[in-house]
Order: C-alpha cells, then structure tokens, then sequence
C-alpha cells in the first residue's frame, strides 16, 4: 500500500474517532438521564439490602474485593436495569407525565444505543463476577435474567413489584455465595424481607403513576390494591419486618440491630402519614425518604457487628 493511501486511511480513522467521540460528548447527558445515574435513590434501594447481606455473611467484616465487586455490581446492574426498562416502555413511556421527557421517548436516544449500552453495563458487571467463585458466576445468570423479564412483568400481571424484589435482592444470595461460598438459610429470610420492602416503595412509587397506567393498559400493585392500598403497604411493611426479626434472631444479633428496625419501624409509620390522601407528590416523597429505611437498618447491622 503507497504512503499516500496509508495518508488517507489515517485521516479518515482520525475523522471517525473524532466524530464518535464528538457524538459520545454531546449524547453524554442523554445517557446519564438514560441510566438514571442523575437520581441515585435506585442505587441506594439496592445498595443497602446488598451490604446488608455482606455484612452479616462476613459477619461484619467482608471481603474488601467482594464489597469492591459488589459495590460497583450495584452501579452497573441498577443503570442496566433502566435502560432495558426504558427500553421496553418506550412506546408507553411518551403518554406519561412522569416519563415523556425520558431519552428513549423524546428519541434523543435510540433502541439500537440504549441495547449497546445495555450490554457494555451488563457485560462490565459480569467481568467483575468472574472474579469470584463458581457459586456466585452461576448465580448471576439468573439476576441477569430477572433484571431483563422484569420491564415486561407490568404487561400480563399486577404484581411486577415482587419481580422487581427479586430482580433487586438477587445480590443477597450472590453476596452470601461470595462471602460463605453457601446459601445458608438467613439468605433467603433477608431476601424475602427485600422482596416485601420493594413492594412496599414500589407501590407507593406505582400510586404517582395509578391514573396514566391505567389509561394506558400498565399494571401495578398500586392499581391491583385500589382503595385498599395503605392497608396492605402497612401490613407488607410488618411482614418485612417480622422477616427482618427473624434474621436477627437466626444471627443472634444484639441491641444495636433492633434499634436500627425500630427507627425503620418509625419511618414507615410516617410514610403512611404521606400517603395518607394519595396525593402523587407527598407519595414520590414517601418513596424517596424510603433510603432511610435502608440506611437505618444499615447501620444498626454495621454498629452491632462493631460493638460485638
């Protein structure tokens, strides 16, 4: 090949990695808002149940690589999670008043990126699975599977809340492989404690939407519910922390455990307060102040392992 063909490619490679880099710079916002890495309550939601895990499978002391794993597990898979289910409401997501500004409604973003982002997340966190042990790789083929059904559950039932609690608390049983390279029964019990607490936010996030989902054919636990809707939040929040009451048994923790779940106990009693007349902001409110709930128990696990 002549230099001056070499000369050629050389420029045209240049003007191509220029105009994707130019391309990645002014779509970056749009990702970001694709993501959701601008609102964080998502990562937090899933962050504290898989710490929860990690701390009493380690019994207070887990593995620093496996927290480090699991940590950014938590970032990647949660920004996947909103890609693929924008992906698969975009043609519902327009007809909302909450989601029509969403890049893949507006068609800032297009399928074909959002499933290549999909997959370099994906595939991201899975690279840092292999780093562990058989267990945990085995097991995240199904969290992958749960975090892509779930956007399609909201189509034939009204209960993809607790799809989404599992899709959310599939850390927990990787996070006990990770540390114990076992599945002992506290994983489960934390795990269905997940599953109530997803349903719990989840349903009060569904009741900002109830009106504009049930124009559009959406289902939720918020629509399943009715009127009835406070009531069973608050009796799924005493399952959740009946469940949780028992992992602190089956443990043998100690004080500092059961006041954290008091003061989670309290702050679910003045989600009901917000909820109370059903008005769509006081419930986003009470869904978002739901990341205390975590942080409460979070801490009480964290302070008991330390006075222990």
């Amino acid at each position: 090949m002549k230099a001056e063909e070499l000369r050629r490619l050389a420029e045209r490679g240049m003007i191509a990695a220029a105009a994707l880099a130019d391309h990645v710079s002014r779509q970056r916002h749009h990702y970001i808002a694709l993501t959701r890495l601008n609102r964080p309550i998502g990562i937090f939601l899933l962050l504290w149940p898989t710490w929860w895990a990690l701390l009493i499978a380690g019994q207070g002391r887990p593995d620093g690589w496996v927290f480090t794993v699991f940590t950014c597990g938590v970032v990647l898979m949660r920004s996947a999670g909103c890609v693929i289910n924008d992906y698969a409401d975009r043609q519902f997501d327009g007809r909302v008043r909450r989601t029509r500004e969403r890049p893949l409604a507006t068609g800032t973003v297009t399928p074909r990126e959002a499933l290549y982002l999909f997959a370099t997340l994906v595939g991201m966190a899975f690279l840092l699975v292999l780093t562990l042990n058989r267990l945990t790789i085995l097991l995240s083929f199904a969290g992958i599977l749960l975090a892509v059904t779930y956007p399609y559950t909201k189509r034939h039932t009204y209960l993809p809340q607790f799809h989404l609690g599992l899709a959310f608390g599939w850390s927990i049983p990787m996070a006990f492989a990770a540390q114990t390279h076992a599945l002992p029964p506290t994983t489960w019990l934390l795990l269905t404690a997940n599953v109530l607490w997803a349903v719990v936010y989840d349903t009060i996030y569904a009741m900002v939407d109830r009106a504009d989902d049930i124009k559009i054919g959406v289902k939720s636990t918020a629509i399943l519910f009715a009127d009835l809707d406070r009531h069973i939040i608050g009796a799924v929040q005493a399952m959740m922390l009946l469940s949780l009451l028992m992992v602190g048994a089956r443990e043998h923790l100690h004080w500092p455990y059961y006041l954290g779940l008091g003061v989670a106990a309290a702050l679910m009693a003045y989600h009901q307060t917000l909820i109370r007349d059903r008005d769509p902001q006081a419930c986003f409110r009470a869904f978002l102040h739901n990341n205390w709930v975590g942080i409460a128990i979070c801490l009480g696990l964290a302070i008991d392992y330390l006075l222990a």
